[in-house]
């Protein structure tokens, strides 16, 4: 029997959680959690509750952005089953990989509801292509915001860049699927899948403006984020500027996307630190506003867990 690949090892659930805990205690043990503790208890409650109604917020436009994918793309499903699906997914998605733990899971319960189970599959990979697309232009903004000569940041630029063309020729990557796999691609399963499933992604170059509206309200979405983060930050009593936040965020949120951490837990935080050190914000300081927006983002799955609460009722 041959060694785990490094793709089967990060999707284990015990290496994720190990790979939190050691940057948790590497970071614990270079940084006073007395003091991080005692600031995210003391965060100023008007800061804290505007960071909660925004997380709602967050919540509806996310609902609402893959409710326009789903119309576009004729799945029969009701907005209030969406609603449910989407929720529960994100609850569920908590425990699992971060990131694509949420993906997957609502992919998985839209497929239960629906035969068009390729449609339902690229609704979700669309809505994450749109909003990673939306976290690129982002950092271009926030690159722009905070520095009066970005060409100077061209390592910077070229990886915002990679980044957009990247998640904009996933739309076209059903040709390279199809060149790549050849005549192999009807022979296997995975080949079959992911032969339909570029096929699905594809259609949507046809509705762009479903497209357009859905990149448009990912945008907002990164922009209520960063305000979240800024006002958790207010509640600390970081003097941060808001051009700054709007530079370091879309990476941290990026941290968060990426498959290698439980919940948000680890990596990010780190990286949040790391970001916020040339800004003179202290390491504890930086640890507790990671925390709380990983924290106020799980706040907003709870109605998610009352939701498949309320399902295990009724199946019993």
């Amino acid at each position: 029997m041959g060694r785990p690949s490094v793709t089967a090892l990060l999707r284990s659930t015990w290496v994720r959680f190990a790979l939190s805990a050691a940057i948790l205690w590497w970071l614990s043990a270079r940084i006073d959690m007395t003091e991080a503790a005692r600031a995210m208890v003391t965060v100023r409650p008007p800061y804290l509750v505007a960071a909660l109604l925004l997380v709602g917020v967050d919540r509806v436009i996310m609902i609402y952005r893959w409710v326009l994918l789903l119309r576009a793309s004729g799945v029969a499903i009701t907005t209030a089953k969406a609603a449910d699906i989407f929720l529960v997914s994100a609850f569920v998605g908590s425990f699992m990989p971060a990131g694509v733990g949420a993906d997957a899971a609502r992919a998985y319960g839209l497929r239960s509801h629906t035969s068009e189970g390729g449609e339902a599959l690229a609704s979700v990979v669309v809505d994450r292509l749109l909003g990673t697309l939306s976290l690129g232009i982002m950092g271009v903004v926030g690159l722009l915001a905070w520095t009066s000569d970005a060409s100077s940041d061209w390592r910077v630029l070229g990886a915002i860049g990679l980044l957009v063309v990247l998640s904009v020729g996933a739309f076209w990557a059903d040709h390279a699927v199809k060149a790549v796999l050849a005549d192999r691609a009807h022979a296997g399963r995975i080949g079959r899948a992911l032969v339909r499933l570029t096929d699905a992604v594809s259609r949507y170059r046809g509705r762009g403006g479903a497209l357009a509206q859905v990149f448009v309200w990912s945008l907002a979405i990164q922009v209520i984020r960063i305000i979240e983060a800024y006002l958790l930050g207010l509640g600390l009593g970081l003097t941060v500027p808001f051009s700054y936040y709007l530079l370091f965020m879309p990476l941290g949120l990026l941290m968060l996307l990426l498959p290698i951490s439980v919940s948000g837990f680890g990596l990010p935080q780190g990286v949040f630190v790391w970001l916020l050190r040339p800004v003179g914000v202290p390491d504890h300081a930086s640890f507790a506003l990671s925390t709380l927006i990983v924290v106020t983002g799980l706040v907003g799955n709870v109605p998610g867990l009352l939701l498949w609460l309320r399902r295990d009722r009724e199946i019993l």
